[in-house]
């Protein structure tokens, strides 16, 4: 880098496209990895899938969990660096891989010792349950390690370094797809070890995907981190993540814990209802995904503008990546509609599942734009300081709406599942739309955590 280019503000080396590309990428090969237990043991039976995919919403959950300390720690430091105290972000670095350990170590001893009992919780039928217990008490013992990389990859895309954290996920896919391939049906003299070797293979990957995190982390950052900063955690910098990331988490908690209460709903509607809600959903996860990129890319840059003062930029560019976002997951979904028999059809052979799943792909065309007003949208918000406002306007719409809208819908009106996702629809429309106002009031600007370094006053050491 020369020095003209170093001496740019540090929102101006970064750009939308150059950000966001490979957190798309590394979004889509993160949900391949879920996705490809539930494609290889569906080739065993649908009750095995269902009971893995239900298993699988309970470890998403606690991922979302970890997720807290990763957007407060992404908030802070974007914001940090584009107020030029590269110092500050990288202590605030070292404390948020700390924080987020010690969580994931907690949550690991939860999963472990209370697989059974949760999955009793979530209504699943008796002859399921060993099975996603046998998936979930061995992929929970190691939920650390994605606690670990969570907080690692947050601070290595702060420093707009997304292609580390991309190359990373890819090399985690391919040894997991290829550990699937030799444990769950036997291949070249390994034994057969079915769900057992899905999960296996899993934590795998994730362990020595997490080993190469730790090597990217302390290449990239501007100021290396100490050792002695992974245990020594300054007041203020917790106060400021944690004023982002808690009510972060507050909306995963409420997003999550009401799409398990849906779920519960779904198995009172029946098995094939279960295993259809779990095939719909991988596959509209590859919807979300360039949304959730392109949400996140934007943060990055509003965080940076944000610190350095640059509120007008700020507002131009979230509007800008929000229509961008809206039209091409339209067309996207538009398009992937017509092939919806398809692509379910790589799951399953059963008629009613793929009959079912077919009008919820339809219904998709009008739900997932909606959703990206939450994913692009909230995203700015969080990045410019403003936490509080989405996750009380998430909890309100989420249990005012989407919970009685589902069980009315789905079983009172047995409509069945197609019921449960137009609660869904009206859910991330009616979120979506207040989170876009919330934008243009332009409250947000009086939230920010740092103030610029020309008004600031330098950190200590």
């Amino acid at each position: 880098m020369s020095l003209q280019e170093s001496a740019l503000p540090s929102w101006k080396k970064l750009s939308l496209f150059a950000v966001t590309w490979p957190i798309f990428v590394d979004m889509v090969l993160r949900m391949m990895l879920g996705s490809a237990d539930v494609f290889m043991l569906s080739r065993i039976s649908d009750q095995v899938t269902g009971a893995v995919g239900l298993a699988n919403e309970i470890i998403v959950f606690c991922i979302l969990m970890f997720g807290f300390v990763g957007i407060g720690t992404s908030v802070a430091v974007t914001q940090y660096l584009g107020a030029g105290r590269a110092q500050d972000a990288s202590r605030i670095s070292a404390l948020a891989i700390t924080v987020n350990g010690l969580f994931g170590i907690v949550v690991s001893l939860l999963l472990f010792s209370f697989g059974e009992p949760i999955m009793r919780l979530m209504n699943l039928p008796q002859d399921q349950i060993a099975i996603a217990v046998k998936y979930l008490s061995l992929i929970g013992a190691f939920i650390w390690v994605e606690a670990l990389s969570n907080a690692i990859s947050s601070v290595i895309r702060s420093y707009g370094y997304t292609r580390d954290v991309m190359y990373v996920t890819l090399g985690v896919n391919i040894i997991h797809v290829a550990g699937n391939f030799l444990l769950i049906f036997g291949h070249f003299g390994f034994p057969e070890l079915g769900v057992t070797g899905a999960a296996v293979s899993t934590v795998g990957s994730r362990l020595l995907g997490l080993a190469v995190l730790f090597i990217f982390l302390y290449r990239r950052i501007t100021v290396p981190i100490r050792w002695k900063d992974y245990v020594s955690i300054k007041g203020q910098h917790l106060k400021q993540v944690l004023s982002v990331g808690l009510p972060a988490a507050g909306e995963h908690l409420s997003w999550q814990s009401q799409h398990m209460m849906i779920v519960s709903f779904i198995n009172l509607i029946g098995q094939a209802a279960l295993s259809t809600h779990v095939y719909v959903m991988n596959i509209s996860n590859y919807y979300m995904a360039l949304g959730m990129a392109i949400g996140a890319g934007t943060e990055i840059l509003i965080g940076h503008m944000v610190g350095a003062g640059e509120y007008k930029l700020a507002y131009r560019r979230l509007l800008r990546s929000l229509r961008f976002c809206f039209l091409v997951t339209f067309g996207i979904v538009g398009a992937a509609s017509i092939f919806r028999e398809g692509l379910l059809g790589l799951f399953t052979a059963n008629p009613e599942i793929i009959a079912i799943g077919s009008s919820i792909l339809l219904l998709s065309i009008i739900l997932e734009p909606g959703r990206t007003f939450n994913l692009v949208v909230i995203n700015s918000l969080r990045a410019a300081g403003d936490a509080r406002f989405p996750v009380l306007m998430g909890v309100l719409s989420m249990w005012g709406v989407a919970v009685p809208l589902a069980y009315w819908l789905g079983i009172r009106m047995e409509m069945g599942l197609l019921g449960v996702w137009i609660a869904f629809t009206a859910d991330e429309w009616i979120r979506g739309l207040l989170m876009l106002l919330r934008w243009r009031s332009r409250a947000w600007e009086r939230k920010a955590l740092v103030k610029p370094h020309s008004s600031a006053t330098a950190s200590a050491g």
